[in-house]
This record gives structure tokens, sequence and C-alpha cells, in this order.
């Protein structure tokens, strides 16, 4: 891939670090929405919205994009940045390039002739992000329960890319790991990995027994019903996005002890979610010829 002009708006501290790789390759990168950074970011911020972006080739927005479909998620900006203006700071030859695009602000983006892709709908950024993510998750679990990760009971609900990953890790402690699925394929992979597979329709009887419990699933599957079989003694760790899979009100309500992790890649390791960003891009740029 040729050096490139990139514009970096918006995100966390993997924002600055992904803003410092691609400028470590050789790129001219120009970034806006750090003000209140609290530290030493070491590219020069643009004055503007319309500085930040002119000229540019490549706009990276925030990983997710937004979580109101009307601003960036911008947490080191004094104001909030807009998407529409945003869009219509932009050209037609700019490539945007976010995590989590909404349908929402997919159409924005196709009112203003401006060319969107989403980081997540990548396979090898989901896929990568899904490390940091388990290691969170492990993380939280070792500091919120009162017992060791080896030996305890640990059930995953869901077997996508983070559940699988997260299973190989917590085995890899010695924990006794349950894995609840739907698919026979599914369940059939998690008996030839030696983990203890529990269809979904046995897992009401199962959850008494779980000293851990960490959610994968992107909808309510720990509802009333459920949570009334969860041991008191035991955490449950959602790391599913909006809504989650957890009744928060009922878990509270219940005495169970209930974390909602999001966002883990970007609190527990920026640097390497940064890195893992940056070569979706290039892979990205590399797919499209730009």
């Amino acid at each position: 891939m040729g050096k490139k002009k990139f514009t970096v708006v918006g995100g966390d501290l993997r924002s600055i670090k992904l803003s410092e790789l691609i400028a470590a390759d050789g790129n001219e990168v120009n970034i806006y929405g750090f003000k209140k950074a609290g530290f030493e970011v070491k590219i020069p911020e643009s004055d503007s919205l319309l500085t930040a972006i002119k000229d540019s080739d490549i706009v990276i927005g925030p990983l997710p994009c937004s979580s109101d479909n009307e601003t960036l998620n911008a947490p080191f900006h004094t104001d909030k940045i807009y998407i529409n203006e945003l869009f219509k700071t932009m050209t037609k030859n700019q490539v945007f390039i976010a995590g989590r695009i909404s349908e929402k602000i997919a159409q924005m983006a196709q009112v203003y002739k401006i060319y969107s892709l989403d980081l997540l709908e990548r396979e090898e950024m989901a896929i990568l992000n899904a490390i940091p993510t388990a290691e969170g998750a492990i993380q939280i679990a070792m500091e919120e329960m009162p017992i060791t990760l080896h030996n305890c009971n640990a059930m995953i609900l869901g077997f996508g890319r983070i559940g699988k990953i997260l299973a190989k890790m917590l085995s890899g402690i010695g924990a006794n790991v349950y894995v609840e699925a739907r698919k026979y394929a599914d369940i059939a992979w998690i008996r030839s990995y030696s983990y203890k597979p529990i269809f979904i329709n046995e897992l009401k009887s199962n959850l008494k027994n779980m000293d851990v419990i960490f959610n994968t699933i992107p909808h309510v599957i720990l509802d009333t019903e459920m949570l009334g079989k969860v041991s008191k003694d035991c955490v449950i760790i959602d790391l599913a996005s909006k809504p989650g899979g957890v009744d928060f009100d009922k878990a509270r309500e219940l005495g169970v002890k209930t974390i909602w992790a999001l966002s883990l890649p970007g609190k527990v390791a920026p640097v390497t979610a940064a890195e893992f960003i940056k070569d979706t891009i290039y892979n990205i740029l590399d797919e499209l010829g730009v």
C-alpha cells in the first residue's frame, strides 16, 4: 500500500494509538476530537473538523461509531461531533471507516454519497477483537470472584468468536468449562474440545452449579426465570453489546452480582487493539485498491 493521508476523528485511546501507528508507517495523519485527552498526544490536533478532513483519503471514526446515531463517540472531545456534519464535510472520493456502523448511520452516509465500511463486519477484525475481550473478561472474573478460576465451574453462553476464544483461555487456566449453544454442530465442536456442552433446553437445570457465567449473546437470555436458578455467589459477566443478555434490574433485585463489560478491547489492551484495527484497515484499502 502506498502512502496515504488519513484523518482519525473521535474515539478512545485506541484511536489515539491507531493514529500514531499509521503515522509511524510513514503516512500523513490528521486528528480531531482529542482536546481533553489528559495526556500527551504525539500528533498535533487540527483546529477544526474541516481542516482535519480536507485532502484526506481515508477518514477513520470510532469503534463503536456512535451510541445515539447522531454524534460520534468522542470521550476526549470538548464538544459533540455530529455525524451529519462530518459527512457534509467529506467528499465522495473519501472513504469512511468505523466500527459498528448502525443502519441509520449507513443510510445517512448514502444520502451524503459517502462510501462507508464497518470494521466489525470484517471477520479478521471480529476474531482479533475477541482476544482482548476474552482477556478482559477473565481479568474481571479474577477481581470479582472470591475463588480461583482454576477448578471453578465457568459457563459461557454462546459459542461465537468470543465464546470460542474465552473457552480456550478458561480451559488453559484450569476451569471446568461449560458452553451453552443452540446448534447441534456447535455442541459437537464443544464436545470435541473437551468442554462440557449444554444444549439450550438444558441451560436452566445447569445454572445453579456455576461460579461464574459469561454471556456473549446480544439478546436477553438470563431473564427472570433463568436468574432465579443462579446461585447468589455466582458472578455474571455480560460481554454482549446492547441490549445485553441479562435482565439487569431483576439481577439487582435478586442480589446476583452482574457486570456489563462493554468495549473491553479499548480498556484492557488499547495498543494491541489499535494494531488489530490498523491491520484490518490496511487489508480493506488493499482490497479496494485505494
